[in-house]
């Protein structure tokens, strides 16, 4: 089997709930060893849940299971200098840090950019926090609510006649700890660039920073070039052509989206060829989609509301127009796909048994992404890595 990409890569995560804990994660499942450092009481994803049964433990949370996959873990008592000075040690010997702590706590403990670089100028810190390091909001508390706001994405998410949403599942999290994972891979390629000096790098990863370039982006340029500002738009893409929305099927909702000419051709010849398309007011797709998108919904939602979402599925792709149901949780664990990809893999774990969690996103020959255990227990190699220290590894990508 190829070598993982990361293999041989030290890794250190002091972080709670998920986006330094996901960072963590992506990088175990590219070969790196990783160890999760707890404060006292435990990462606060661990009370989050879900639970088996809706019964609370620190040791069955699903939210907690699943971002640390891959890892070791030890506790600290970082509260106290001692505590501080056991990270320092773990520290000297790893070639990664993430982290997502709170500013005060980071402050009042010296872990500041200056200490690091002096006391570990060879490690690759990757701090993430909602607003950065930086600026007027470094010291304030963010959620997703607040991060999708700031970045832009809350402006175009919902309707225009109700108050804006944020994304669900707490997306912003999940995606700033993705973009610190490849900032943490660029820190290599770049300290082994240097050929051998201790060229460590200091990486500042802004949750709202994050979903303002992946997500929001594409407002500026549209603006520029047409003139055309993003808005609120409810079950539809404000800046696309008709038909591109969600409607509702006989047995929940699907998303139809057929920008191309020949796209919408096909799905007019599956609609039957309607009488409306001879209508002038309906050969402007702009328009349908910008001046009067419930009035052109309306024509199609009926065709919708007669075949479920399977069989607007099969007749989509049969005809090769872009399409896609939107799944309860039940129904992608079922969805054939995903199954005959295994996508869903299975782990036993030493106090919540059994469970099921989403694999990769894509899935790579030459670096597959592996899980070699599970999420650890609260201070579950405390005896065997405290103490231990080593030389920085080479980098090897």
């Amino acid at each position: 089997m190829p070598s993982a990409p990361l293999e041989g890569i030290r890794v250190i995560e002091w972080g709670e709930v998920i986006s330094a804990p996901f960072c963590a994660k992506v990088l175990a499942e590219l070969g790196a060893d990783v160890i999760k450092v707890e404060s006292s009481g435990g990462d606060r994803a661990r009370a989050a849940g879900p639970f088996p049964g809706d019964v609370p433990h620190p040791e069955r949370s699903g939210l907690f299971l699943f971002a640390n996959l891959g890892k070791r873990g030890v506790m600290l008592d970082t509260a106290a200098d001692a505590g501080i000075e056991q990270l320092h040690r773990l520290l000297g010997s790893v070639d990664i840090f993430v982290e997502n702590q709170p500013y005060g706590g980071l402050s009042d403990a010296g872990i500041t950019e200056a200490e690091l670089r002096w006391r570990h100028p060879h490690l690759i810190t990757v701090s993430i926090s909602p607003y950065g390091r930086t600026g007027d909001y470094r010291e304030y508390a963010g959620y997703d609510l607040q991060v999708n706001a700031l970045s832009g994405m809350s402006f175009g998410t919902g309707h225009t006649h109700r108050e804006p949403l944020t994304t669900p599942g707490q997306q912003a999290s999940y995606l700033a700890g993705l973009g610190g994972a490849f900032a943490a891979m660029v820190g290599l390629l770049a300290r082994e660039s240097a050929e051998g000096a201790a060229e460590g790098q200091y990486i500042d990863v802004a949750d709202s920073g994050i979903i303002a370039t992946l997500l929001t982006g594409y407002h500026l340029p549209t603006f520029i070039y047409r003139g055309v500002a993003g808005s609120r738009s409810g079950n539809r893409m404000r800046l696309g052509l008709f038909p591109n929305c969600v409607l509702p099927c006989r047995d929940g909702y699907v998303c139809i989206d057929a920008p191309q000419m020949e796209q919408y051709q096909r799905f007019l010849n599956l609609l039957g060829d309607p009488d409306w398309i001879d209508n002038p007011r309906y050969r402007d797709r702009r328009a349908m989609s910008d001046r009067y998108p419930e009035e052109a919904e309306n024509l199609i939602a009926p065709w919708f509301m007669d075949h479920d979402k399977a069989e607007i599925l099969q007749l989509c792709l049969e005809n090769r127009i872009p399409c896609a149901p939107v799944l309860t949780v039940d129904e992608m664990l079922e969805t054939p796909q995903l199954r005959e990809r295994a996508w869903f893999r299975d782990h036993d774990h030493a106090e919540a048994g059994a469970f099921r969690y989403p694999g990769a996103p894509v899935r790579l020959y030459g670096s597959p992404c592996r899980i070699v255990r599970p999420a650890p227990l609260l201070g579950q190699h405390n005896d065997e890595l405290l103490g231990a220290a080593s030389s920085p590894t080479e980098t090897r990508l």
